[in-house]
């Protein structure tokens, strides 16, 4: 029960003048009286989960005490009257780590209490309480909360929200400043300055609230907030003084020139309204992306999208980068332990020879022990800081921020392993000059420079390291800009960029198909990039696939270790798979998710992540199981990637035709040309005008589509057949005369571009044929007359026996069928069925053609396959069904 009163708790410490050391855990007893709570030592006398003077290790070193602590709760440092309570806070973010991380970390000068709120994902969102606070009940509640139920006090506010709400605002001043006419690189350029003028005087860089005054400052206007920002800049690139405050030197190359573009007053308005967010909350991992969004004219359609988030790279990070770094340093700490309890041991012999000669031989071993251990562990450091991690299509930094944080986390955990032992260090090794990365587009590379620093000055602090010496940023030179796969020398002739040599590579490429590439890049470039990696990379393959093989080949030739690298789940099957077979021919692949969500220009796409090496990581992972080996199609099981084609099942599968133009007609247009006469051949359009069917026609019920195919026809012959020629000439010729298609298929413009004449050849003298569609959810297998003409989204298989259709609609051929084939975004849009390596690599029960017509087994397969037929039929076409 409580004895003592709000107002004689504010009257007992407002008149105090005790020292923090003599005051301290009495003023923490009279605040557990007042608020009910029992004090540590009723609560818990053996100190296990309350306790005050809570030893913890620093980060920087040495032994510390945490004045109070509170399991799962807070850790609680005080200070004297009017102290820096600032210190008092870095002070407990050096101990959070020893103290169980708890989400509170609160510090107190006795006549005023500050809660910070270290919860993760959410911004902090510091709350301060005077002794006048304690005289409000609801202020009482809300510090009981702290005792009792510290998840109340959550923010509500996550640092996501602050992020994607400052990126809108960005957003939209530069859109405005655009539209006055300011160069899209100039105002990125500038607003970025801006974006970290405004974290840096959050964080303690610049004076507290120096340029938020200067945005809100009565009067303000543009021309004068102009030249404030130019002078403003200008010390910042090399440290001075702007008016009477001192500026810290922080140029990086951010900050090397003076220029300030003039915003309008809208703009001025924005940024003052603005300024008022936690800029030092602001998420790194998501931070470049969305502003690249916001800054970039080109993709300010995605601002409201979604992004990669930190959890999703960290399936990439983690396992490449850190795993191994990990397994070194348990090996390290176990050595270390040994060191460690030698020295404990050492100590404990003292109380047993206090002998002169006794001290000088424990001091020699204790020196020679130390030292050992010092060595060790100093050793791992350095290793940790020699680390270096390449990004070849690092976007706005995000990927490299996320490795750059781990190292960092692990530094720190041998820092205070290190001092829990008796050393101590005070300096960071590991540092943002470890990251290299490769981008093409400006908005993007000039972002992941102030992402990096942003993320790096914002772990110095919310780890207790306070910041960087000056100058706070350095320039980040190994952030480059060129493309990444083709480069031209000075004869224009194309050649391959170097990449830098790194101990892991990765990444996110770019998500482009092999379809979409000409259009997006152009045909030379295309061209070009084909030829350069002739005999590395397939002709079909997707833009993705390019960086796969540069890593590979870094790999091989010892300028990397290992590579963890995103695509498109695609990757598994078709051309695409190549760049996989090389990669498990010249090492091996140890880490794979075949079908993941991930988002790609706002949208939810599902992608592979591969990660590679030269076939030395020992432990194999697939979709987060531990297998004995990883695919080439990133599968476990049997490994039908090594199927080989049989002979016998040769000549029988085809892709139809590829038109390569409108060729096919309505039933409609179809009657009117079968019923005109009169043609100069003498002969009817029946012979040219085909029922058609694609993939559709297969899936679902037939629409009764049609086609003009000339087949392989002459142009005097074609145009013979009138009406369907004149059809073809209107709606055809001029987008193939066009097109970038090779030239023999845009002079042959009343050909369809692919018109298949070995299929043609292999359903002659057959009545009906097997077709399925190329990409479905569902594998089916219908008939299909050789009058109809099939497209080139159905694969044809040139058989008229029910056993055979039996066969492929068995469960065995299913799941062959989605083994070798390839799955599209997603399981729902359905898998490509591949004539090739899922037909013609089937082991058919007898080879086709040759079973035994007798054997009770065909028999009964044949029937099973005709009973299918039918029902499916009557289904889809009920009797009376128009």
């Amino acid at each position: 029960m409580t004895h003592i009163t709000p107002q004689e708790f504010v009257r007992k410490w407002r008149a105090a003048t005790v020292t923090e050391r003599a005051g301290s855990q009495s003023h923490f007893n009279d605040l557990c009286e007042l608020l009910g709570v029992d004090p540590p030592l009723k609560a818990d006398p053996h100190g296990e989960r309350f306790a005050f003077e809570k030893g913890a290790t620093k980060a920087t070193g040495g032994q510390g005490f945490a004045d109070v602590w509170k399991r799962d709760c807070f850790g609680w440092e005080y200070k004297g009257k009017h102290a820096n309570l600032n210190k008092a806070y870095e002070q407990l973010l050096k101990y959070q780590g020893n103290l169980g991380n708890p989400p509170l970390l609160i510090v107190s000068d006795i006549e005023t209490i500050i809660i910070h709120k270290h919860f993760t994902g959410y911004a902090d969102d510091p709350v301060t309480l005077t002794l006048d606070d304690l005289l409000r009940p609801d202020k009482l509640d809300l510090l009981r909360s702290a005792f009792t139920e510290p998840a109340a006090l959550k923010p509500n506010v996550t640092t996501e929200h602050v992020t994607r709400q400052a990126a809108e605002k960005f957003g939209a001043i530069a859109e405005r400043m655009g539209k006055y006419g300011h160069e899209p690189q100039a105002v990125a350029h500038f607003l970025i300055r801006v974006l970290f003028c405004l974290f840096a005087e959050d964080v303690g860089i610049l004076p507290n609230q120096l340029f938020s005054r200067l945005l809100s400052q009565p009067g303000q206007n543009a021309a004068r907030l102009q030249q404030q920002l130019r002078q403003l800049f200008a010390a910042m690139a090399e440290g001075g003084y702007f008016g009477e405050h001192v500026i810290k030197h922080v140029d990086g190359g951010l900050f090397n020139d003076d220029a300030a573009l003039l915003l309008d007053s809208d703009s001025v308005a924005a940024l003052a309204q603005i300024s008022r967010q936690n800029w030092g909350a602001i998420e790194p991992a998501i931070l470049g992306t969305l502003f690249e969004r916001g800054l970039d004219p080109a993709k300010r359609s995605q601002q409201g999208a979604h992004y990669t988030s930190r959890d999703d790279i960290l399936l990439v990070v983690e396992p490449v980068l850190m795993a191994p770094l990990r397994r070194t340093w348990a090996e390290v700490r176990a050595e270390g332990d040994k060191l460690a309890a030698q020295l404990a041991e050492i100590d404990a012999r003292a109380e047993a020879d206090k002998s002169a000669a006794g001290l000088a031989k424990r001091r020699a071993a204790r020196t020679k022990a130390r030292n050992k251990l010092t060595e060790l562990l100093g050793d791992f450091r350095q290793k940790l800081a020699a680390v270096q991690v390449l990004d070849p299509a690092c976007g706005s930094g995000n990927f490299l921020y996320v490795s750059l944080r781990l190292l960092l986390d692990l530094e720190k955990e041998v820092i205070e392993y290190d001092a829990a032992t008796g050393g101590s260090w005070s300096n960071l090794m590991v540092g943002p000059r470890q990251l290299h990365g490769i981008e093409i587009n400006p908005y993007a590379q000039e972002l992941a420079q102030a992402t990096i620093w942003i993320g790096y000055i914002q772990w110095w602090r919310e780890n207790g390291f306070g910041l960087p010496a000056e100058p706070i940023l350095q320039p980040l030179e190994a952030i480059v800009r060129m493309d990444a796969i083709l480069a031209y020398d000075a004869a224009g002739k194309p050649v391959e960029p170097e990449w830098p040599a790194a101990d892991v590579i990765v990444g996110n490429p770019p998500f482009l198909g092999d379809k979409k590439m000409r259009g997006e890049l152009g045909d030379k470039y295309v061209e070009d990039l084909r030829r350069l990696y002739a005999g590395r990379v397939p002709g079909g393959a997707d833009l993705v696939t390019y960086w796969f093989e540069k890593a590979r080949a870094m790999i091989e030739a010892r300028k990397v270790k290992r590579a963890g690298l995103l695509a498109t789940q695609g990757i598994r099957g078709g051309a695409n798979r190549k760049v996989l077979d090389r990669i498990k021919a010249s090492g091996d692949i140890f880490l794979a998710w075949s079908d993941r969500n991930w988002v790609l220009n706002g949208a939810v796409v599902h992608i592979s992540i591969v990660a590679f090496d030269d076939g030395s990581e020992e432990a194999k992972e697939l979709n987060h199981v531990l297998v004995q080996g990883i695919n080439a199609n990133l599968t476990a099981l049997a490994d039908l990637t090594q199927a080989r084609i049989l002979g016998e099942n040769a000549g029988l599968a085809f892709i139809g035709t590829q038109k390569g133009g409108p060729f096919d007609i309505s039933q409609e247009a179809a009657a009117q040309m079968l019923l005109a006469i009169g043609n100069p051949n003498g002969r009817t359009n029946r012979e040219v005008v085909r029922p058609w069917i694609n993939g559709l026609d297969v899936t679902r019920r037939l629409r009764n589509m049609w086609v003009v195919d000339f087949n392989e026809l002459s142009e005097s012959e074609a145009s013979a057949f009138e009406a369907p020629f004149e059809y073809v000439r209107v709606h055809v010729k001029a987008g193939r005369e066009t097109s970038a298609s090779e030239t023999s298929t845009t002079q042959r413009w009343w050909l369809h571009q692919r018109p298949r004449p070995e299929m043609r050849q292999a359903l002659n003298g057959l009545t009906r044929y097997i077709a399925t569609a190329r990409v479905a959810k569902h594998r089916i297998f219908i008939w299909s007359s050789v009058d109809v003409l099939p497209d080139s989204q159905v694969v044809v298989i040139a058989r008229q026996d029910d056993y055979s259709l039996g066969v492929l609609h068995s469960r065995v051929h299913e799941l062959w069928a989605l083994s070798t084939g390839t799955q599209l975004r997603d399981a729902e849009s359905g898998f490509r069925y591949s004539q090739t390596m899922t037909f013609q690599t089937y082991p058919f029960p007898w080879p086709p053609g040759r079973e035994p017509a007798d054997d009770p087994r065909v028999l009964a397969i044949a029937e099973a396959a005709r009973e299918l037929v039918a029902k499916r039929d009557a289904w889809l076409n009920p009797e009376g069904a128009s």
